[in-house]
């Protein structure tokens, strides 16, 4: 199945398939794929990885409290790539094939090279990720940022850093995919936000570059 999820002849053209640009003050960059694998080979996709990646559910210290992550994840990557956030380390588990294909096709799609992937599930509307930005150290001064969505369209929300005020939100919907260039972890953090009329699942696959790993 993998091969032909990712094979020149599927619906992934990356000829046809322009990225869109995404105006954010300060940002270059940001852009937008509506539909990067065609909606027969993203719903293929989404189901294998739903039960081939070993989710589970760490705990985590922020503010000195400590309480499992509210949603499902996974982080894979190359042996070296290793990866932490808000205290929890992350050593990398091997890339499947469906990630290591995705992997291949983002680089060409793209233009820039990653070693590693983080998927995060939203089992429903009630799973969120809280503000930040992609910002750590293991990710270098000058990160690319690829993410591509499956499942559950959920709004991802955008306020400069040090600010409270939502500026601007993108509905982030199954097979599309968005390019963060370094500017927008240097000057927005972002945030997905529960959304209780959500009731299917939405993963998320994040991809990286580590550059402790280079």
């Amino acid at each position: 199945m993998t091969g032909d999820l990712f094979s020149a002849k599927g619906s992934a053209n990356t000829s046809a398939n322009t990225p869109l640009l995404r105006p954010l003050p300060g940002t270059p960059g940001l852009r937008v794929w509506p539909a990067l694998l065609g909606a027969s080979r993203a719903d293929a996709l989404m189901e294998t990885l739903l039960v081939s990646l070993p989710w589970s559910q760490p705990e985590v210290t922020i503010y000195g409290r400590t309480g499992p992550v509210p949603r499902l994840q996974s982080w894979h990557g190359d042996p070296d790539a290793d990866y932490a956030y808000s205290g929890l380390p992350l050593p990398p588990q091997p890339w499947s094939p469906e990630l290591a294909g995705l992997r291949r096709l983002l680089e060409t799609v793209t233009g820039h090279a990653y070693n590693s992937v983080l998927a995060n599930l939203y089992r429903t509307g009630a799973d969120t990720m809280g503000w930040h930005a992609d910002d750590e150290p293991e990710l270098g001064p000058s990160p690319w940022i690829a993410s591509y969505s499956l499942g559950a369209t959920r709004d991802f929300t955008l306020r400069r850093k040090g600010q409270s005020r939502i500026e601007d939100r993108i509905a982030l919907a199954h097979d599309q995919l968005i390019l963060m260039p370094p500017a927008m972890q240097r000057q927005w953090e972002h945030a997905l936000p529960r959304r209780a009329r959500v009731t299917t699942p939405r993963l998320n696959l994040t991809f990286r570059l580590i550059s402790s790993a280079r």
